[in-house]
């Protein structure tokens, strides 16, 4: 079958723009806008600094230390600039308008809310403001959004407890997930297994980050550990063969970001992303923008990539974005619309 699917047709390469597809791994303020960023920043005075106003994605290699450090000050000076409920709106609006360009039709935005907490009234009204901004943002671009609550390792396992039950409490109301991001060098699993525990009884999905600055090690303990169904980026289980075919045989969805991994260099260039070494194994993948403010390029530019540099056919790009939505919390009417729609944009 992965023989077949590398047969290309003789047309001309369709728009990947026009190709359905889901969203799974974006960040809350990694998705804004740029020109937003600068407007915030004026309207708050908070100074940035050249990296995030040059109009080139920063070199950050936070493969080391000091690049994981320079890389989330980055994030956190970004993040100050989002103080008020309209600003929350504006960006899960432009977020939403950006991934319908691109072709989504299921968005799942990941969120941090105690990040926001300090400026929004605590901790419950900031995920309020942010499930009503995706909710509105949602009918009126018409793009499916639910979010995913995301702990940080760099916490307390005990705060990573207390999310997941507001999570789960805001099951009703458009949460779909529960995450752990931040260094995954930092912070063992295991020391959050209690907090995936609540998430998963309270019939959330599991996708915590692994695999990404630490070795499939990383990937074994999201599985072993936290019983993860996805797994945020995942790329280092190609370097263990055995670990590759659990995936495969597990169904377990890597969300993988081609254009973060090499910004953060994890690998050198695209070519080295191991995109093709997982979809020959049969991994599950959904191609996703992780931080787009300081990576540079958006959803559909993640397809390119693969098209571009690793030689993925159109029909192939048709599976991963199949992939995508076959990982994704969207209900089944929503799934069956974009799946038929890859298959009209294969056809055409």
């Amino acid at each position: 079958m992965r023989q077949d699917l590398r047969m290309e047709s003789t047309t001309r390469p369709r728009d990947l723009s026009l190709l359905p597809k889901a969203h799974l791994h974006l960040h809350f303020t990694g998705s804004m806008r740029p020109t937003t960023l600068l407007e915030l920043a004026d309207k708050y005075g908070v100074h940035l600094p050249d990296a995030l106003t040059s109009g080139e994605p920063p070199k950050l290699r936070a493969t080391d230390e000091r690049g994981w450090f320079r890389f989330q000050r980055l994030y956190d000076i970004a993040r100050s600039c989002l103080r008020t409920p309209e600003d929350i709106q504006r960006l899960v609006r432009e977020a939403a308008e950006e991934d319908v360009q691109d072709g989504s039709g299921w968005l799942e935005i990941q969120v941090d809310p105690t990040s926001y907490a300090p400026h929004l009234g605590g901790l419950i009204p900031a995920l309020e403001v942010i499930l009503d901004a995706v909710d509105s943002a949602s009918r009126e671009t018409g793009l499916g959004m639910r979010v995913l609550v995301a702990a940080n390792r760099m916490k307390h396992p005990l705060e990573a407890r207390t999310l997941a039950r507001l999570a789960v409490r805001y099951a009703d109301r458009g949460v779909v997930g529960f995450g752990l991001s931040n260094d995954e060098r930092r912070g063992m699993a295991r020391d959050f297994d209690r907090a995936f525990a609540i998430a998963r009884d309270g019939g959330l999905l599991a996708a915590p980050h692994g695999g990404e600055l630490t070795g499939p090690a990383s990937v074994r303990d999201c599985l072993d550990d936290l019983r993860a169904a996805r797994i945020g980026h995942g790329v280092r289980a190609a370097e263990d063969p055995k670990l590759l075919r659990k995936l495969a045989e597990r169904g377990v969805t890597c969300e993988v970001c081609p254009a973060s991994n090499v910004a953060l260099g994890v690998y050198e260039k695209p070519e080295d992303v191991p995109l093709r070494t997982l979809f020959d194994a049969g991994v599950p993948m959904a191609l996703g923008a992780d931080d787009p403010l300081l990576f540079g390029s958006r959803l559909a530019a993640q397809y390119e990539l693969a098209r571009r540099h690793q030689g993925f056919s159109d029909t192939e790009l048709a599976e991963l974005a199949r992939q995508s939505v076959r990982g994704s919390a969207a209900p089944p009417e929503v799934r069956e619309k974009l799946l038929t729609g890859i298959d009209g944009w294969l056809a055409g």
